[in-house]
């Protein structure tokens, strides 16, 4: 099979197309032929060492197709079954990927392959985020929360989910077109960092007490306005580092700044089990189907332009998803 792997780690130069062995499933494993894989910002995280992978490697979490194989000790899913994934390890930039079989969920039929793999990864954070990290006081509808990036492909269904939640998401992006695109997706209120100032306009928005909790993707340069903008007991949730990784945090000023919290959660802490999987898929589905939760098509590349989608979703070019198309 073709796929795209890195045999060192660099910039976008280093994806190579190479032919690999999909081989065979072994005992709780199955073998799926990808119609699309998703590509998110975890992979250049790998392709730059910023997490390290045993190399040579072959990128991506997130993909969608059809079952090939399926090794013994499986029974949720059989061969034939459309089903899409958001796998713990990396490997679905690829046109076939042998894996465990515990992330692999059978699709509705209503949702095809290219929003499948353009909505696993990010519909699931989402999920785990609104649903399962939240702050000290329970979230209630009206409440207002603070969502860095939300023009990109998480961000986005963030905005329909709190919708559908009743929370007013205030959503920061760096341009007037994305904070377009974020109050159509359903953000309540759109801030653009590069002309406005956040904790300001946070204030503002809250009458001067701030949000109960932050949802940050970006890491380094949003960090200290993300904890000015918080209630006291408020919550900073950091799950990404696209600006880079979040400097050592000083314990004291979180006393400070009002006794607030600070968590650092992965979605596949909260995909560990069966029960867990099927939980989260069983809301995501349910919202998507619904129209609650809309999933847009995805921006499509062919699996050997790998590189070039990593130009464009590092360069901040692009909204919502990408996928590529074996």
């Amino acid at each position: 099979m073709r796929a795209i792997r890195i045999e060192r780690t660099g910039g976008p130069e280093v994806l190579q197309l190479a032919e690999v062995d999909a081989g065979e499933p072994g005992p709780g494993e199955v073998r799926v032929r990808h119609h699309a894989c998703g590509v998110n910002f975890i992979d250049t995280y790998h392709r730059t060492g910023l997490y390290p992978l045993p190399l040579p490697a072959i990128l991506g979490a997130e993909g969608a197709g059809v079952v090939e194989a399926v090794g013994p000790g499986v029974a949720h899913v059989a061969v034939g079954d459309r089903v899409a994934y958001a796998a713990p390890k990396p490997g679905s930039y690829a046109e076939v990927r042998v894996l465990p079989a515990t992330p692999v969920v059978r699709l509705p039929d209503g949702i095809d392959f290219a929003r499948a793999a353009a909505m696993m990864l990010k519909g699931l954070t989402v999920c785990y985020l609104l649903r399962r990290t939240r702050p000290q006081r329970d979230l209630r509808p009206g409440d207002a929360i603070l969502w860095h990036a939300a023009a990109g492909g998480v961000g986005q269904i963030a905005c329909r989910w709190a919708k559908a939640l009743g929370l007013q998401l205030i959503a920061t992006a760096g341009s007037p077109e994305k904070c377009a695109l974020a109050l159509a997706s359903g953000a309540a209120h759109a801030i653009d960092y590069r002309r406005e100032d956040v904790v300001a306009r946070v204030r503002e928005l809250t009458g001067g007490r701030g949000v109960p909790v932050v949802y940050d993707s970006v890491g380094k340069d949003t960090w200290e306005r993300s904890l000015d903008c918080l209630e006291p007991l408020g919550l900073m949730v950091s799950f990404g580092n696209a600006s880079g990784p979040v400097p050592p945090v000083a314990l004291g000023q979180l006393a400070q700044k009002g006794s607030l919290h600070v968590t650092r959660p992965t979605l596949n802490t909260h995909l560990a089990t069966r029960e867990a999987v099927d939980a989260m898929t069983s809301e995501l589905f349910s919202l998507v189907t619904s129209g609650a939760v809309p999933i847009d098509a995805p921006r499509e590349y062919a699996l050997a332009d790998a590189a070039q989608a990593h130009r464009d979703l590092e360069g901040r070019t692009t909204t919502g998803a990408l996928v590529l198309i074996p």
